[in-house]
């Protein structure tokens, strides 16, 4: 067991680059991650990773070995698995990813609820709003809003979100609300973007009477985290555009308007995306039916104020 241990701290440095990220995964010390990988080098008589001051890279060696240990510790889950199906008693760790907002308000509150349901299964969740490549990262479930456009995933739509434009009435009274959505471009206002490398949030497709349509619009400042973005709009600084249940709140006590209501956004889909596989985990199938039902269930009550 020691040796597939090293082997699979060898796997998550090679997918995170970094041994001191590889340990805090792992919940090891680099010290002791270090030694993991002196230990499998060792055995091997080669050296697996070329090493600089910020940066572990594999060597030619570290490369092939890494494709044949990825598929063993994917047979060893597998089979894991399996087990845990048969015996009806799932466990282990799950590793998964939403956006910050919707992940602070959906999700990470109905993990310790989970947990003790089923407190066997560890859960180790990572929020960020950059698309988190979940093969690389090792990652096991990723929330999403939005098209999934990676065919190699499988996904489970957990519902469909209705989207608005809104803004702060000071922003409205300063710079005079939109009629149509050829005035929120050529620099006419300001809008709030979610930007990061390989973001398309600065096209805004809309529901026009001529059917769906693209506009490029543009602000003095933008961000890669949701929630700055809503702070600023709420500030009046600006146009978001948002799903509707992530903002009803200040919708509701009039901090923002929604705007262009003939002609909103459509609607972005929640759902739940994950690697494929021939076995599906059973304890991935229960996180999956435990997020939906609630994700669902919460959406509701925060469109209906409750």
């Amino acid at each position: 067991m020691a040796y597939l241990d090293n082997v699979a701290v060898f796997v998550r440095v090679v997918e995170l680059g970094n041994l001191s990220a590889a340990g805090r995964d792992m919940r090891l010390s680099p010290a002791v991650a270090s030694n993991r990988i002196k230990e499998l080098e060792k055995h091997l008589r080669v050296r697996l990773f070329n090493r600089t001051t910020r940066q572990l890279t594999p060597t030619e060696h570290g490369r092939v070995f890494y494709q044949g240990a990825r598929k063993i510790l994917d047979a060893v889950a597998e089979a894991e698995a399996a087990v845990s199906a048969l015996s009806g008693q799932p466990r282990g760790t799950i590793r998964i990813t939403a956006p910050l907002g919707l992940g602070r308000r959906l999700i990470a509150s109905g993990i310790p609820e989970f947990h003790d349901r089923y407190p066997d299964i560890e859960v180790r969740l990572r929020l960020s709003d950059h698309n988190v490549d979940i093969m690389k990262e090792g990652i096991d479930v990723a929330f999403r809003l939005g098209l999934i456009e990676d065919s190699s995933l499988r996904m489970r739509g957990v519902m469909d979100c209705e989207r608005v434009l809104a803004a702060a009435p000071s922003y409205l009274e300063a710079r005079g609300e939109p009629k149509s959505p050829q005035e929120l471009v050529n620099g006419r206002h300001d809008c709030l973007l979610l930007r990061f490398p390989g973001a398309k949030e600065y096209v805004w497709t809309l529901k026009t009477l001529d059917g769906p349509r693209k506009f490029e619009v543009h602000g003095p400042f933008d961000s890669d985290d949701g929630d700055v973005i809503t702070g600023w709009a709420l500030a009046g600084r600006g146009i978001i555009n948002k799903p509707r249940f992530d903002i009803e709140p200040f919708l509701r006590d009039g901090r923002l308007k929604v705007i262009l209501p003939d002609t909103p956004p459509p609607p972005v889909q929640l759902a739940a995306v994950y690697p494929h596989r021939k076995f599906q985990d059973p304890k991935v199938r229960l996180l999956l039916d435990f997020m939906a039902e609630r994700c669902q269930r919460m959406i509701r009550d925060m469109l209906a104020g409750r």
